[in-house]
C-alpha cells in the first residue's frame, strides 16, 4: 500500500481529531474495561443507541469482577434490545478468564487480549491502542472505507486479505499518540467519511492527499462483495395469556438467540384452527383468540416471517413459565424478534 500517502495521516488527523471529536461517554477515560465494553456494544449498533446501554451496564456492573459474577438472566436483561447476544455472553466468559488468569486485572499485552473470548483483531487493536497507547490498529468498516477512498482502492473491503493489509500498513505508520490516532481514524470514518451517504470531501482534513477525491471516485467507494441470498423461515408465535400472566420459555442454550426467553412458537404459518389445535396439544384450554399480527425480524443470514396469535387460555398450564407484565419487564430478556409482539400488547 502507498506508504507515502498513509504516513501523512497522523500529522493530519491528530490535530483534526483534537478539534472535532465527539463528546462520547467512553472517551472520558482510558480504562480498558470501559473501552472493551464500548467497542463490543458498538459492533453492529449505532452510537446513539449505545449511550444509554453503556451507562446502565456500567451502573449495574462497574468492573470486571461484577461482570464475571453476574447472573445470566440479569446480564441478558441489561443487553435486551442490543441484539447479537453472543457478544454479551462472550463478555462474561472473558471476564471470568480475566478473574482466574489475571487476578482481575485486564491484560496489557496484545496476544493475551486477543486470546480472550469474543475479542478479535479489531477489538484487541482498539483496547491496546486506546487504553495502553500501543501501535495496534483497530480496522473496522469505518477505517476500511477511509483507506479505500484515500488510496482509491476498489478491492472489496470485506476480503480478509484486504483487512489484514490495511492493518499492517497502518501499524507501520502509527504515532506515539496511538490511542488518539485510532480514535481519529474511527471518527473520520463515522462522520466526514461516513457510511450510507456521500463523503463530505469539502470538510475532510485528508482532501489534499486523498486519491479518491483527486480521481473523482470517492463516491463510488468502498466496494463490497455481492451479498448472499438471505434465507427466509416462517414461524407461528403464540402470545398466551391467563389472568394477567403470559407464557414464556427459554430457548436452547446453543444456537441462535441461545438461552434467551421467547414466546412459544412453531415452524410454519398455522391457520387459526391449526393454532388452536396446537395450543390444546400443549395441554391448554383456549378461550379467546384476540387477534393475529404479522411481524418480521432480520438476522445476518436469516429472515424470520412471524405470524403471531394473541390467545387467552383458561389456566396457566403447559410446560411454560407464566409471568406477569412487571415480572417480564423486570427479569426476562426478550430478544427483539419476540419483543415486538410484547410491545404490540401495549400499543393497541
Amino acid at each position: 500500500m502507498e506508504r507515502t500517502i498513509l504516513q501523512q495521516l497522523p500529522g493530519t488527523l491528530l490535530p483534526w481529531y483534537g478539534a472535532n471529536k465527539r463528546d462520547l461517554p467512553w472517551r472520558q477515560d482510558r480504562d480498558p474495561y470501559h473501552i472493551w465494553l464500548s467497542e463490543i456494544m458498538l459492533q453492529q449498533t449505532r452510537v446513539e443507541a449505545v449511550k444509554g446501554y453503556y451507562a446502565r451496564f456500567l451502573s449495574a456492573l462497574p468492573n470486571v469482577e461484577a461482570l464475571a459474577s453476574c447472573d445470566d438472566d440479569a446480564l441478558h436483561k441489561l443487553w435486551e434490545g442490543l441484539g447479537y447476544y453472543s457478544r454479551v455472553r462472550n463478555l462474561k466468559k472473558a471476564a471470568r478468564v480475566i478473574m482466574t488468569d489475571y487476578a482481575g486485572h485486564f491484560p496489557t499485552q496484545h496476544p493475551d487480549i486477543l486470546a480472550l473470548p469474543g475479542i478479535g483483531e479489531y477489538t484487541a487493536g482498539a483496547i491496546c491502542s486506546i487504553a495502553f497507547d500501543q501501535p495496534r490498529a483497530a480496522v473496522d468498516g469505518n477505517v476500511l472505507r477511509v483507506i479505500s477512498r484515500i488510496l482509491d482502492d476498489a478491492t472489496p473491503i470485506d476480503q480478509t486479505a484486504f483487512k489484514t493489509a490495511v492493518r499492517v500498513a497502518l501499524e507501520d505508520i502509527y504515532p506515539a499518540q496511538a490511542g488518539d490516532f485510532t480514535q481519529a481514524l474511527m471518527e473520520l470514518g463515522a462522520t466526514v467519511c461516513g457510511p450510507n451517504r456521500q463523503p463530505d470531501c469539502d470538510n475532510c482534513p485528508c482532501q489534499a492527499f486523498c486519491l479518491g477525491y483527486r480521481n473523482g471516485t470517492a463516491k463510488q467507494l468502498p466496494v463490497k462483495s455481492p451479498k448472499k441470498q438471505r434465507k427466509t423461515e416462517d414461524m407461528t408465535v403464540f402470545v398466551l395469556s391467563c389472568d394477567g400472566k403470559y407464557a414464556i420459555e427459554k430457548r436452547p442454550n446453543t444456537g441462535l438467540l441461545a438461552d434467551l426467553w421467547q414466546f412459544p412458537n412453531l415452524p410454519g404459518h398455522l391457520e387459526p384452527q391449526e393454532a388452536l389445535a396446537a395450543a390444546e396439544q400443549w395441554g391448554l384450554r383456549p378461550r379467546t383468540l384476540h387477534r393475529q399480527v404479522l411481524c418480521k425480524h432480520i438476522f445476518t443470514h436469516i429472515q424470520w416471517q412471524m405470524l403471531g396469535y394473541y390467545l387467552e387460555v383458561a389456566e396457566p398450564t403447559g410446560d411454560f413459565v407464566w409471568m406477569t407484565t412487571d415480572e417480564i419487564n423486570a427479569t426476562a430478556a426478550l430478544p427483539t424478534a419476540f419483543r415486538q409482539f410484547w410491545e404490540e400488547i401495549f400499543h393497541v
